[in-house]
């Protein structure tokens, strides 16, 4: 079974079924990029012994500082490098943001627009970013620029991995007989957060996993071709985690409750 995760403010935890992509794949694939390390925009569970520690007690002690109905900015992070065969990440530093769209299904965003309370939903793109990218403060002032009070920053974390089910009968067939089975597994992981000082509403996250029976000289373009569907489904389920996240974001302003 897959799981998928919710945070509302504190850590929880709900359970989906898994969901099995039919794909090629082939041998030697290498997935394009690892996800952005989310630490680097202040999500953090790190506690010490006998205290708060000085950063930790400065991310507690912030507030939520938006209005609703609000607008929403929304950017995809990858790990520094990041480049596939549809994408590349833009920016030099501790993460790039990928402003291309190529794994998220239009249906998928469009449910982030119809989200209640939320007056408009904006991609960050490049032209609003500075070249080095260091932590949240260069996203949430892209945010600002969009007007936009809450910032919405996701990532996807995929693995490819194989396994050979009969290493002489590889040998015999000459790797021609589908004897290897190929997983892919992606991981996708959001964080909703305050566009002023960096206030995390909640995170959420969701995994999908794609395997198939393969010879081992299966081509590169359809195991690319899973991956992009598996991302795909992810961010499909992410997006369903992000809608019971938000509901429980709108019931932390009564007056806007009222009102929906």
């Amino acid at each position: 079974m897959r799981v998928a995760k919710t945070v509302r403010g504190v850590w929880g935890a709900g359970f989906l079924g898994a969901v099995v992509v039919a794909c090629g794949c082939a041998s030697q694939y290498a997935t394009p990029g690892r996800a952005a390390d989310l630490r680097v925009i202040g999500v953090t569970q790190a506690m010490v012994a006998g205290g708060t520690e000085a950063g930790i007690e400065q991310q507690l002690s912030k507030k939520p500082l938006a209005a609703l109905p609000t607008g929403l900015a929304v950017a995809r992070l990858q790990a520094p490098g990041y480049q596939s065969a549809t994408a590349k990440g833009f920016g030099q530093g501790r993460y790039s943001v990928v402003t291309t769209r190529d794994v998220e299904p239009e249906a998928a965003v469009a449910r982030l627009t119809k989200l209640p309370m939320v007056s408009g939903v904006a991609p960050i793109n490049r032209l609003l970013l500075p070249a080095q990218l260091e932590s949240d403060q260069e996203l949430r002032h892209a945010a600002a620029q969009l007007h936009a009070d809450m910032l919405l920053v996701y990532t996807l974390d995929t693995t490819f991995e194989k396994n050979d089910l009969a290493e002489p009968l590889t040998l015999l067939t000459l790797g021609i007989s589908p004897n290897q089975k190929a997983t892919i597994v992606s991981t996708a992981s959001a964080v909703l957060m305050d566009t002023r000082n960096g206030y995390i509403y909640g995170v959420s996250e969701a995994t999908s996993r794609a395997s198939k029976l393969m010879g081992a000289w299966g081509s590169g373009s359809a195991v690319d071709e899973c991956r992009r569907a598996t991302e795909a489904d992810a961010f499909n389920k992410l997006v369903g985690e992000v809608e019971k996240m938000w509901s429980g974001v709108v019931k932390q302003f009564p007056s806007a409750s009222a009102e929906n």
